[in-house]
């Protein structure tokens, strides 16, 4: 992507590329642009649980939380709010979705905003693909003893399973974006690791079988989703249709407040 293409305009949405993140700078002057967390609902409150993880580790960044909703207008009155504080011309915001990959609806919803707004934003893109969002997948797996909490394989070590099934929501998309990932995982696992879409193609079903087909009797099912974006139980009647385990989903792990305010200081650094 051209560093032209990564300016911000004016009402509308540009998402720079985020799979090179820079740390957020220790100091930024009081014009700095609002980092404006958007997610698809809380009612689990891992969103509120980020936002406020990045406000603990960069008390210099001006972090706000806006819920999507079915219309958009939260993030809305954020960008404008945002836009008033500070001078006329400057970027206002950079609005970082709390997703692993693309998702439409989400997506939609935030261009919505934006082009309300009539802001200067950035819209960055989603967290993933990215080595940390594998090592929280990892991290999530091992908690419920579905892999090795370290990376050192030993040949008289034998694995608690024998393939994973990485599961996004999003459409065909995300499940094509989430490729990356599921080799970082499988890196990881040194296990077989395929992509599954919870709401179209791939399906979990398919995933297994192939898997299955392969030789791998015990497979877990690792969700790649931070909690509101999919619906509950989603993942756990998955994993119960095909005879699997599962890990919990990625939710407000700290690796996941750090990409967020990666995909930010990306947007610093790119100006």
């Amino acid at each position: 992507m051209s560093e032209s293409s990564i300016l911000p305009v004016r009402g509308r949405a540009v998402r720079p590329s985020g799979r090179h993140r820079r740390p957020v700078p220790s100091q930024l002057p009081p014009e700095a642009p609002a980092l404006v967390l958007a997610t698809l609902g809380d009612e689990t409150g891992a969103a509120a649980e980020l936002a406020a993880l990045i406000r603990g580790d960069h008390p210099q960044i001006d972090v706000r939380l806006a819920d999507l909703g079915e219309d958009g207008k939260a993030l809305t009155a954020d960008l404008e709010t945002a836009a008033r504080e500070r001078p006329e011309g400057g970027v206002a915001a950079v609005v970082v979705p709390l997703l692993t990959g693309p998702h439409p609806v989400a997506d939609q919803l935030i261009a919505t905003a934006v082009a309300a707004s009539g802001a200067t934003v950035t819209v960055t893109e989603s967290l993933g693909p990215h080595p940390l969002l594998a090592e929280a997948l990892h991290i999530r797996l091992a908690e419920k003893d579905l892999a090795r909490a370290d990376r050192m394989r030993l040949l008289n070590v034998s694995s608690p399973v024998d393939a994973v099934i990485l599961a996004t929501i999003g459409g065909e998309n995300a499940a094509v974006e989430a490729q990356p990932t599921a080799v970082l995982l499988a890196s990881r696992l040194t296990l077989p690791v395929l992509v599954a879409s919870l709401d179209s193609a791939p399906s979990v079903a398919d995933a297994a079988e192939r898997l299955r087909g392969i030789g791998a009797q015990r497979i877990a099912l690792s969700p790649c989703a931070i909690g509101p974006e999919m619906a509950p139980g989603l993942a756990s009647d998955a994993a119960a249709g095909i005879g699997a385990d599962y890990a919990d989903l990625l939710g407000s792990h700290g690796l996941i407040a750090d990409l967020a305010a990666r995909a930010y200081g990306s947007v610093l650094a790119a100006d």
